[in-house]
């Protein structure tokens, strides 16, 4: 019989907990692989806080770091010094690299036999293009991970006291993009028209007077409250609230600068009645 006792096994009462082994997995391995590997990390909405722990564990361990725009300086400064760190970030109309490059760059440098970590701001598999970038990878016998993020939709609203859901007031929320391609509404408007629901708009800056125009003309009531957050869960966070037919007036106003978040539904009057003043972080 074992001569152990249960508390060196780490079983028995006042036992010490076994030490915390942290794993790489889910990951999607080729055995035909290079030794390289890549990790499709979400950086989340900008508050270096939130992001995860695994997150956390591979920015700091990374040798190349491939970074996304919207990834704020303080998450940045968590990349070590050792580290190549490459900016692909993409702008309207002007993408420092085209996807099919990234995607190509991220299969060259795991062969090469690196650690490779995309970082992309909130969540990789939402509006983040990550599904583009593991099929490539895939397709490569690349090894990949996907480490999700907080995505803007939530981390933005928490930190500007917008519920997206509500009993009373929304039971369904609907992530779109506001990114319209080539400046066209070819959006089922009439869908997002519904009661009891939220409607959460990436990238809708430029596209706001659209988005407003079309919701109404679907059958949205003008008066429906909408918010736009800019630069969300940062210090340079700025909420700005109004209806369909004011809030292009008080974005213009208020010079808000992207990136922003779009909110629209009944849970934006909550703010007001909460009269929120919390939310935002302490770096």
């Amino acid at each position: 019989m074992n001569d152990k006792s249960e508390q060196e096994l780490g079983t028995g009462v006042g036992a010490r907990p076994a030490p915390v082994r942290y794993r790489t997995n889910p990951i999607t391995s080729n055995p035909n692989s290079s030794a390289g590997e890549v990790a499709l990390v979400g950086a989340g909405p900008g508050d270096p806080e939130l992001l995860t722990l695994k997150a956390w564990r591979l920015i700091t361990s990374a040798e190349i770091v491939l970074y996304d725009r919207l990834v704020s300086p303080e998450i940045l400064a968590l990349i070590p010094d050792s580290a190549e760190k490459i900016h692909v970030g993409k702008q309207r109309a002007n993408h420092t690299l085209p996807q099919d490059q990234i995607n190509q760059r991220l299969v060259d440098l795991a062969k090469q036999g690196f650690r490779v970590v995309r970082l992309k701001g909130g969540d990789p598999f939402i509006f983040g293009r990550g599904g583009e970038e593991i099929e490539t990878l895939a397709g490569a016998g690349v090894r990949f991970q996907v480490v999700p993020g907080i995505t803007a939709a939530s981390g933005c609203a928490a930190y500007a006291g917008i519920p997206l859901t509500h009993r009373d007031h929304a039971q369904s929320v609907r992530f779109v993009t506001g990114h319209l391609k080539n400046n066209t509404c070819d959006l089922p408007w009439k869908d997002y028209v519904q009661t009891n629901h939220t409607l959460v708009f990436y990238m809708g800056l430029v596209g706001l007077p659209i988005i407003c125009e079309q919701l109404i003309k679907h059958g949205m009531a003008p008066d429906m409250p909408i918010a736009l957050i800019s630069k969300g869960t940062t210090r340079e966070q700025q909420v700005v609230t109004g209806n369909l037919e004011t809030i292009v007036q008080r974005v213009h106003e208020e010079a808000v600068q992207a990136p922003t978040l779009v909110i629209v539904g009944q849970v934006v009057a909550l703010r007001d009645r909460l009269d929120w003043v919390g939310g935002l972080p302490i770096f």
